[in-house]
């Protein structure tokens, strides 16, 4: 069968017309064919897979060498007593800073100056006002006490006084009577009497009277109830003047080192307070561990932390776990790291060598490596 060659364009017109529809209707057939054998094709059933055989239970994580692997924890180091910020006292207002007794690094015993408010003199001022105020008060109640004593004497002798007199006026206005009876005494004599023995007795009921007003022990006399209570007002207030200036100089609560200082001579103490203080001889590392692998923890487990701010790292041993599951607050500074994480907080003590080296970087991050 020989070969045609011939083109399209050398065919007469009437010719290459229906011989490029059949070849178009051969393309379309082919097209169609191929699609319905790829149909056919993805319907036909298949064989469903041999069911998988049941996962082995893992267990705790291992090592490489077989055995548990270490939990990982990111931590601070902090003193176990907590830095605490030195705030100004309560009631201070505008006050300034007059004096700093301490730099950043020094260590102080309790009770030590570390620092006086400029409200410092006006107080003293009013101290020393309080105190005169209660000088006076106690001169006051000297005065009364005294003053109490004599009119309870000058009573007594009044009455003793008047009690004496009294049988002998009683007597001379008998007489008087008697003799006018005879008509040998004027009238004016005896009105005399009469008026002299009236008046004794108006004196003994006067000395009776002041010396009711003084019955019982003298600090329950009035006066002195009265000039007490006076003089305690101004104890009270001297104590008060006393304990403001007091305020004005801001102590160390404890023994312990300076940390940072927050304010200086002349500046009003900010919201961060004075400076922040710590018991650094005892430090150790608060770490936050995942809440799914405490289970992994037993107190007195090994620890090692690293940072690369520590030339070696620090070593110590799980000290106890804390018991509630709490919100991340310590996070890795990677960008993939979780935010907001549940954990447990952990406490890592140190001791020797490792808790002097913690001493120097306070508030350090580490990350804590638990176990083998």
């Amino acid at each position: 069968m020989a070969l045609d060659t011939t083109r399209d364009g050398d065919l007469p017109m009437e010719v290459a017309r229906p011989l490029a529809r059949r070849r178009l209707g051969w393309l379309g057939g082919l097209l169609a064919a191929l699609a319905v054998g790829a149909v056919a094709v993805m319907a036909w059933p298949r064989p469903a897979p041999p069911p998988a055989a049941p996962a082995a239970d893992s267990g705790p994580a291992r090592s490489v060498e077989g055995g548990p692997s270490p939990v990982l924890a990111i931590g601070r180091l902090v003193p176990r007593s907590r830095v605490i910020t030195i705030a100004p006292p309560f009631g201070g207002g505008d006050a300034r800073l007059a004096e700093l007794r301490v730099r950043e690094g020094d260590t102080v015993e309790e009770g030590a100056i570390l620092a006086t408010l400029d409200s410092a003199p006006s107080l003293a001022a009013a101290l020393a006002a309080a105190e005169a105020q209660r000088a006076q008060r106690e001169a006051a109640l000297a005065q009364t006490l005294l003053a109490v004593a004599t009119s309870l004497a000058e009573a007594e002798a009044a009455l003793a006084r008047a009690e004496a007199s009294l049988p002998v006026l009683r007597r001379d206005l008998e007489r008087a009577e008697a003799l006018a009876a005879r008509g040998a005494t004027p009238a004016q004599t005896l009105d005399q009497r009469r008026l002299a023995h009236a008046q004794a007795e108006q004196d003994a009921a006067r000395a009776r009277a002041a010396l009711a007003r003084h019955a019982g022990p003298p600090e329950a006399q009035p006066d002195i109830l009265l000039a007490r209570r006076n003089l305690d007002t101004a104890a009270a207030e001297r104590d008060r003047a006393a304990a403001d200036l007091a305020r004005a100089t801001i102590r160390a609560p404890s023994a312990g080192t300076v940390l940072t200082l927050h304010a200086r001579p002349g500046e009003r103490p900010g919201n961060a307070g004075l400076m922040t203080f710590a018991r650094l001889d005892d430090m150790i590392a608060e770490i936050e561990v995942h809440e799914d692998r405490v289970a992994r923890l037993r107190p007195g487990a090994p620890v090692t932390l690293v940072s690369p701010a520590l030339e070696a790292p620090l070593h110590g041993t799980l000290d106890h776990l804390g018991r509630e599951v709490q919100r991340q607050t310590v996070t890795d500074p990677s960008p993939a790291a979780a935010t907001d994480a549940r954990v447990v907080r952990a406490v890592v003590a140190l001791e020797g060598e490792a808790a002097r080296r913690a001493a120097t970087l306070v508030n350090l991050q580490v990350t804590a490596r638990i176990g083998p």
